[in-house]
C-alpha cells in the first residue's frame, strides 16, 4: 500500500487527525505490501479514541476505505470484539469483570454499587454523559479479584465501600491511584512476598 494512497478526504463526516493519520501509517507499516488488513484491529482502536470511545458507521466505513478492503470486513471485526463501542459512551466507561475470580470476591457487589450509586443499568449511561456501566469477562488481573477497568485503567483488590469513592473522585476530576487499592504490589500475595523479603543492596551479596 502506497503512502499517496492514504486517503485524506473526509469519508462521512469522519477522518483522521493528523496525529492520528501519521500513527496509522506507522501501524500499517509493520506490515508486508498488501497485507494492511492485518491492520484492522488497531486501525478501528484509533477511530475509536478519536471518536469519543465509540465508534459511528462513518468512522468503521473510513477505516475500510483507509485499508482499502470491503466494508463488511471490518464491520465483521467491530462487531465481534468487545472492546469495540458501537454506541456513544460515558467519559468514564466502567467495565466491571464478572469471571469466576472477580465474582467469587465480590465482582456482584461491585456491579450493585454501580447501578445503585449512578443510577443506570448494566449498558446505560448517566445522564450527564459521565458513566457508562458494563460487565465483560476476564479482564487478566484474576490474582487482585475482584478488579474493574475504567477507560485504560485497573482498579484492583476493590471493595464496594473503594470503588464508590473512586467513583466520587472521578466525578470531581480529582487524580486517583490505578492499580492495587490495598497497597498490594504487582501480583504478590496478601501481606507481601514470603520470600526473597531481605533484598541485599546494589552491587552486595544477599
Amino acid at each position: 500500500m502506497k503512502a499517496s494512497s492514504f486517503p485524506d478526504a473526509n469519508s462521512g463526516g469522519f477522518s483522521f487527525t493528523p496525529e492520528t493519520n501519521a500513527r496509522a501509517r506507522a501501524i500499517i507499516a509493520r506490515y508486508p505490501e498488501g497485507r494492511q488488513a492485518s491492520a484492522t484491529i488497531a486501525l478501528l482502536d484509533l477511530a475509536q479514541r478519536q471518536n469519543g470511545g465509540w465508534l459511528s458507521s462513518e468512522a468503521i466505513e473510513y477505516v475500510a476505505d483507509y485499508l482499502e478492503i470491503a466494508p463488511i470486513r471490518v464491520y465483521e471485526v467491530a462487531t465481534f470484539y468487545s472492546m469495540f463501542n458501537l454506541k456513544p459512551v460515558g467519559k468514564y466507561f466502567i467495565q466491571v469483570c464478572r469471571t469466576t475470580p472477580c465474582w467469587l470476591c465480590g465482582s456482584d457487589d461491585l456491579t450493585r454499587l454501580c447501578r445503585d450509586k449512578l443510577g443506570i443499568g448494566k449498558g446505560e449511561t448517566t445522564e450527564d454523559g459521565l458513566f457508562t456501566l458494563v460487565e465483560v469477562e476476564c479482564l487478566g488481573a484474576c490474582a487482585n479479584a475482584p478488579m474493574v477497568q475504567i477507560n485504560d485503567d485497573y482498579y484492583e483488590d476493590l471493595n464496594a465501600e473503594r470503588l464508590s469513592e473512586i467513583l466520587d473522585a472521578l466525578k470531581a476530576g480529582r487524580e486517583v491511584r490505578v492499580g492495587s487499592q490495598t497497597g498490594r504490589r504487582s501480583s504478590a500475595p496478601e501481606g507481601g512476598p514470603p520470600t526473597l523479603v531481605a533484598v541485599a543492596p546494589a552491587g552486595g551479596d544477599a
